[in-house]
């Protein structure tokens, strides 16, 4: 799936299995810097591990093709605006400060982006039993809270929402303690399999689809129109 845009400059961003970008020609280790090479030798589990690689590559094949340069030459790092620590929080460019960039993993699943203007992206499996939900009343208005709770299925209901706010964060015009306040009641909360869904939130555009391979929830959000580009594309 993929929605090809005609603004060379919009945002670019992915969604694709762990495996398949891992299978990707020009993906590997050897693209880390030491920092991320010994952040990737933490994991416990493998599978932690291959995700944590997959979307650290996945986020550097975006860069380049939005910068039409090799994948080699794309510098990752990042700073936890809290704690200062380099090993993990928001990624960033040292040699592209006007590039952001945007990454995002659960079990088996990456999503990237990058772009000229603010972008973010968000990726969730989808998790039955309520585990999500146990958070909704915290991180909800009571418009949103309604409209899930009214949904056929409210654990995907909330989760689409979730993606959405994450992705606000990723951008920076939300906080976890400010999620409360932010309401998107007004926006479509099914989402089927397919080309993605695009919406406006005040400046923003929002992206949402659903990863047909394994379920996940996805959301994109930026200041311009995101173009969804396929892992082959990159």
């Amino acid at each position: 799936m993929t929605t090809e845009a005609q603004d060379r400059s919009a945002p670019l961003v992915a969604v694709a299995s762990t495996d398949a970008v891992l299978r990707h020609p020009e993906a590997g280790e050897h693209l880390f810097t030491a920092m991320e090479q010994e952040r990737a030798a933490r994991f416990r589990h493998e599978s932690g591990r291959a995700d944590y690689t997959a979307g650290h590559v996945l986020v550097r094949l975006c860069a380049a093709r939005l910068l039409d340069v090799p994948v080699t030459a794309v510098v990752l790092a990042q700073q936890c605006p809290d704690c200062g620590l380099a090993d993990h929080g928001k990624p960033y460019l040292p040699d592209h400060p006007g590039v952001e960039v945007t990454l995002s993993h659960t079990k088996g699943v990456v999503a990237a982006g990058a772009g000229f203007q603010p972008v973010g992206v968000d990726v969730e499996l989808a998790v039955r039993g309520g585990s999500l939900r146990a958070v909704a009343r915290r991180v909800l208005t009571a418009g949103e809270l309604a409209a899930v709770e009214a949904a056929p299925e409210p654990d995907l209901a909330f989760l689409r929402q979730w993606v959405r706010k994450e992705s606000l964060i990723k951008i920076g015009r939300a906080r976890l303690d400010t999620l409360g306040e932010i309401d998107l009641a007004a926006l479509p909360l099914d989402v089927p399999p397919g080309e993605p869904l695009r919406s406006r939130y005040e400046d923003l555009h929002l992206l949402d689809w659903t990863d047909p391979g394994h379920g996940a929830a996805v959301a994109a959000v930026s200041t311009a129109a995101p173009q969804v580009v396929d892992l082959a594309k990159v």
